[in-house]
């Protein structure tokens, strides 16, 4: 089953192939029998699709992007997330068939999932938020157990210069604003390795990336979490701080109940506090780095047609001078620690 990137299609144009016929076969290829009702869910970098089964649940087909991860990869966030699932950990990891959770049909390697429904939490709901801090710490429970071997780590470099790099180098920045980017990222880069010093030396774990409201579905009293395509090895933070937002005084009370429900199961170290702006603003970067890469894609220029405008640009070094001034100011406090 190996897949080589350097010989797989250009990845922004790789989906215009990828026809309905084709996932359901790839289902089929399964030993599932396919009812024909097809649904697109939500999502960019994969294509991902709710597939009904006769006389059985509908399940959830994931074509991975061709080129963007290798084999190894793909088995450490399955492996991940069966990790997780044997622990109790209320993820979704993906079926097995013939003892194999990767599959290959034609050009695209794919999964296939359990369908749980939902909907997104909503970050008012502080006693949701308490549930999911102590959900956090119990995936970097098993998170802390051993380390990955082929999954990126998230810092200066991997999300902040490789991003500023495929900017300036796509030609996508306006000329008139090419030396203002670069400056602010000089400026950014200098405030985030500071926040990276205040903070010691993080440990780092198996994290789940990317971990935020879309990614969470609640259904009753019941929590499911999604996605573990941009699993990553990080510091605990990073999956904690995308459930914050508001202003400094709506973020202390989100931060006190998901670090009251995290601090049941692990301790916190709050130092940690003070990569929140930090890492903010590496994801800002690689986000715009993401649309980038990936502009070429049909799909993309559908989805998100202000990217590449003037005014995207502008707004986009205002948010990273922001970040910069965010990045000098104390951080936030917990009365846990």
């Amino acid at each position: 089953m190996a897949h080589n990137p350097a010989t797989a299609r250009d990845s922004t144009l790789a989906y215009q192939d990828l026809t309905p016929d084709d996932i359901i076969a790839s289902v089929e290829s399964l030993g599932l029998s396919c009812d024909g009702r097809l649904l697109a869910l939500n999502s960019y970098e994969n294509r991902v699709y709710r597939v009904g089964l006769e006389n059985a649940p509908a399940v959830v087909a994931k074509f991975y992007r061709p080129g963007r991860w290798s084999n190894a990869a793909i088995l450490e966030e399955h492996g991940f997330a069966r990790e997780l699932a044997d622990a109790e950990v209320p993820v979704v990891p993906p079926l097995a068939h013939a003892g194999r959770t990767l599959h290959v049909r034609g050009e695209f390697r794919f999964a296939v999932y359990p369908c749980h429904g939902g909907r997104a939490p909503e970050l008012d709901d502080l006693a949701l938020l308490e549930q999911l801090g102590r959900l956090v710490a119990r995936i970097h429970l098993q998170g802390s157990r051993r380390s990955f071997r082929h999954r990126m780590q998230i810092g200066l470099d991997s999300y902040g210069v490789a991003s500023r790099d495929v900017l300036l180098g796509g030609g996508f920045i306006p000329d008139e604003l090419r030396d203002a980017y670069a400056g602010i990222c000089e400026h950014a880069f200098e405030w985030v390795g500071h926040c990276f010093a205040r903070a010691g030396t993080p440990r780092l774990l198996r994290l789940h990336g990317d971990f935020h409201p879309g990614n969470v579905l609640v259904l009753g009293e019941q929590v499911h979490i999604v996605d573990l395509d941009d699993t990553l090895s990080g510091p605990a933070v990073q999956d904690l701080w995308m459930f914050l937002s508001g202003s400094r005084d709506e973020q202390s009370p989100q931060l006190a109940r998901l670090l009251a429900g995290y601090s049941e199961f692990r301790d916190f170290d709050p130092l940690e506090l003070h990569l929140v702006e930090a890492l903010r603003t590496l994801r800002i970067m690689h986000y715009a780095a993401w649309l980038a890469r990936r502009w070429e894609d049909p799909a993309f220029k559908i989805a998100f047609p202000w990217f590449n405008t003037r005014r995207y640009w502008d707004e986009h070094v205002l948010a990273l001078r922001e970040q910069v001034a965010l990045m000098q100011e104390p951080p936030l406090e917990w009365k846990g620690c």
